[in-house]
């Protein structure tokens, strides 16, 4: 009797942590007590219990034939309270954090980024030579309100490479490639509405979708895409405003989506009047370009985004949207009233003149020869400790792989924590909360030995 009751308080103050943290926000669905029950690995009626007596403290509520939900009255903690403690819970919020507050002697394999020794510091300082002879204006002045045109115009010539016809009239520039969803939600999107994601999925898109307040709903990802049948019954079940996904390359499997799945999907989405964003992040690590939903929709309903803090600099802020011109009209008036502009001119400049330099295009040729091989290390490294690729990625950073013997990713997270290791346990990109024995590697950052001694430990 002790142990059912100490699962379930186990569960309980899973669920208040999650609350706590933000993971789960007011009148937000809680997991279904099968998905929770498998998550920690309890019987049903251990949930259902944990489930009724958060709801007779008041914490949740029940909606018979529907589930548990936050009750809206329950408090959550000031900004203060939420600095990234190795004991906060550890929500799509959490791996981010760590990683961006990290000591300098921290290893940060679970992070979303390349090392500084992998990227293109010489062609940045020519670039930030050259604009230090620019006049006046163009370091003091606010910019145009869609960005800087040769960056624009680049991008439209970019996009055309990928079968779609765009003018630079199209396309906004923006603060980040993050803002440009934040634009985006804040256009398309009010509080209560559903959104749709992969599951798994980047985990920022969940935080940014938390703070917007809408209900995120989620279909399992394939190695060629969404499972097909589970998107449409969400669609029909849900009838999500947004879908929001990565294209090339995915994050955090690196699957690739293939032509047949991407005019399946579109038709399914057309069917239901649903505007996809696709983030075309990691366009330039591909060997190959893949199918674009963008390019076979032809910007109708789809919404393409992307940034440069990946191959360029995550410190030189910049991203873009590229959408149908009656969209783009009223996304620039959005920026203009909360941000008086969008991506800083002087970040635009520096971004064009660093694409176009004769070097840039070596860069990338070099990063994706060099993280290949590291790919290849990783790989064979992580199988001696018992971890297995999900799937084998075609180019990119990351490795989707799972633990030997149904390992808690995120009890190995916490534990190599104390070691000045950051790594990305699955459940942080999982909406449905499915891949508790899944762990994210970014293979540039996994060169240090250190790293498999902290995994060989924790696994063992």
């Amino acid at each position: 009797m002790a142990k059912a009751a100490s699962r379930t308080d186990e569960v309980m103050r899973a669920i208040r942590a999650r609350i706590a943290s933000r993971a789960l926000t007011h009148g937000e669905r809680l997991p279904s007590i099968r998905v929770l029950a498998a998550t920690h690995k309890v019987s049903p009626s251990t949930v259902v219990e944990a489930y009724d007596r958060l709801a007779a403290e008041g914490v949740v509520r029940s909606r018979p034939g529907s589930g548990f939900y936050v009750s809206e009255g329950v408090a959550t903690p000031a900004v203060n309270d939420l600095a990234p403690r190795a004991d906060r819970a550890i929500d799509p919020l959490w791996v981010s954090r760590q990683s961006l507050d990290a000591s300098v002697q921290a290893l940060k394999p679970g992070c979303g980024w390349l090392p500084p020794n992998w990227m293109p510091g010489a062609i940045l300082r020519k670039a930030m030579r050259g604009l230090s002879h620019a006049d006046d204006q163009a370091l003091v002045e606010y910019g145009h309100s869609r960005g800087l045109l040769d960056l624009r115009q680049l991008l439209a010539r970019r996009a055309a490479a990928d079968g779609l016809d765009v003018g630079p009239e199209q396309v906004l520039l923006t603060a980040s490639g993050t803002q440009a969803i934040d634009l985006i939600c804040r256009f398309l999107l009010k509080p209560g509405d559903a959104v749709l994601v992969d599951d798994p999925c980047y985990f920022n898109f969940q935080a940014l979708l938390r703070a917007h307040q809408v209900r995120i709903v989620s279909a399992p990802y394939t190695p060629t895409g969404p499972d097909l049948a589970r998107f449409a019954e969400v669609l029909s079940t849900e009838r999500p405003r947004l879908y929001i996904t990565n294209s090339a390359i995915h994050n955090p499997t690196g699957a690739t989506l293939t032509a047949q799945t991407a005019h399946r999907l579109l038709t399914v989405a057309s069917a239901h009047g649903l505007v996809i964003v696709e983030d075309d992040i990691f366009a330039e690590f591909e060997p190959e370009p893949s199918p674009r939903l963008a390019a076979f929709d032809g910007l109708t309903n789809v919404i393409r985004i992307g940034s440069f803090s990946k191959t360029l600099s995550a410190s030189v802020r910049c991203g873009y949207i590229a959408a149908r011109p009656d969209w783009i009209e009223a996304l620039v008036d959005l920026q203009v009233a909360t941000n008086f502009g969008g991506a800083s001119p002087v970040a635009a400049k520096l971004v064009f003149d660093s694409l176009m330099d004769t070097g840039y295009r070596r860069h990338v040729e070099a990063l994706r020869r060099r993280l290949s091989g590291a790919r290849r290390d990783t790989t064979v490294k992580l199988a001696a400790l018992g971890v297995k690729p999900w799937v084998t990625p075609r180019g990119g950073f990351y490795l989707w792989g799972r633990l030997p013997d149904g390992k808690d990713a995120s009890h190995l997270a916490r534990a190599a924590l104390e070691q000045d290791v950051i790594l990305a346990p699955g459940n942080v990109f999982s909406a449905a909360q499915t891949a508790p024995d899944f762990m994210r590697f970014n293979v540039a950052q996994m060169q240090d030995p250190r790293v498999y001694s902290v995994l060989k430990a924790g696994l063992g």
